[in-house]
């Protein structure tokens, strides 16, 4: 079995709003084999970066495209591919957006493996230990406390028992993080779990401050208080806090989570298959469980990287929790023909080959923008 093509195909639905929401587009890459099969997969990055990468001509041995590196190859030796795609881009990769791109194509493989075995994915990264697992629904945050309450009764009333709010307006004063949390826990009741993300907006000494404040709303971590490469800063801030420290999504690869892990600077390690692929997300979740910490999955896109973070997480050891990702995008919502949310707060792991999902050709055809094969 050889690789015969890759497709990069570019989705946007039509009102995109100026907000942290990467469910508004993204970039599907398709893998076809000469036996027929195809893998899917998807990058949350700037879906025109992603695909210029897969797309750009050979400039020298180490920086090419990976449509260029691929063709030919053996889809189902995923850690070779992935070797040879991170040593043929050292002078236009080795994080971020090259590695979103190789993700995606990584996820791909992995769909394609599955499909080739007729196993779902989560076999052949060794077995699941979950079945299933507690969903929260990860939305924004209202423009104050008030309308973030009512967004809290919204979801507890739709069968969450666990509810994360993030980024803006968080981070403008004390006066506006105190308001938004309190209505938060206001909204949710006492008996829920609050998860709060602060998008990046603090020093480390407004972080541990916050942390104090919060702590009496008993939120269940404090996420991305800092910014991503503070990690001197996450370190001092993970040993005072008083409330679980989470972060990482936005990390590309194992070489992006080591100083993360080596430091032990959180409590929760949030990976975004997405972002790093199946082969480094394995590699991750080993790193992690060795040093005794927690790994929780990222996943604010499509069905196509839910149904891959549910796969990876649950072979995860301490696994507890699954991102549900609940914005009110047709991109959450239609790109599959398979429902991939959770229902009365719990999400199935699917068995299905491969990701376990089908894509919904009529829906890209409604919000394709840009294909290249």
């Amino acid at each position: 079995m050889k690789i015969t093509e890759i497709v990069c195909q570019i989705l946007r639905i039509q009102n995109v709003e100026a907000k942290t929401a990467s469910s508004q587009d993204s970039v599907l890459v398709r893998v076809r084999t000469d036996n027929g099969l195809e893998g899917i997969g998807e990058a949350d990055s700037s879906p025109e970066m992603v695909k210029a990468i897969i797309d750009a001509p050979f400039s020298h041995n180490i920086a090419t495209g990976l449509r260029a590196l691929l063709i030919g190859e053996n889809p189902l030796e995923t850690e070779r591919i992935w070797q040879k795609m991170y040593r043929r881009t050292m002078y236009c990769g080795r994080r971020s957006t090259t590695i979103t791109a190789m993700a995606a194509i990584d996820m791909a493989l992995w769909d394609l493996k599955g499909k080739h075995f007729g196993e779902p994915i989560h076999r052949l990264l060794g077995g699941k230990l979950h079945d299933r697992f507690p969903a929260y629904a990860s939305i924004l945050f209202g423009r104050d406390g008030k309308e973030t309450a009512a967004i809290g009764r919204r979801w507890r009333e739709a069968g969450y028992r666990a509810v994360k709010f993030g980024w803006e307006p968080m981070g403008q004063s004390e006066a506006v993080d105190l308001d938004l949390v309190a209505g938060a826990r206001r909204g949710l009741g006492d008996d829920a779990t609050l998860l709060i993300d602060a998008g990046c907006v603090w020093d480390a000494r407004t972080a541990l401050e916050r942390a104090k404040a919060f702590a009496d709303y008993k939120i269940g971590w404090l996420e991305e208080p800092l910014g991503p490469d503070d990690y001197e800063g996450y370190r001092w801030l993970r040993d005072r806090s008083p409330v679980p420290i989470a972060s990482g999504e936005e990390e590309c690869g194992r070489q992006s989570f080591r100083p993360l892990i080596d430091g032990r600077c959180l409590d929760v390690y949030q990976v975004d298959l997405s972002r790093n692929g199946f082969t480094e997300a394995a590699y991750i979740r080993q790193r992690v469980e060795e040093i005794g910490a927690r790994l929780c999955n990222h996943c604010y896109t499509s069905p196509v990287t839910a149904a891959a973070s549910l796969h990876w997480l649950s072979t995860c050891r301490d696994a507890f929790l699954f991102e549900d990702c609940v914005e009110d995008s047709p991109l959450r919502h239609e790109l599959t023909l398979e429902k991939i949310q959770a229902e009365d707060g719990w999400i199935k792991v699917p068995n299905r080959p491969g990701l376990g999902v089908t894509i919904n050709e009529d829906f890209v055809r409604s919000v394709l923008i840009s294909e290249s094969s």
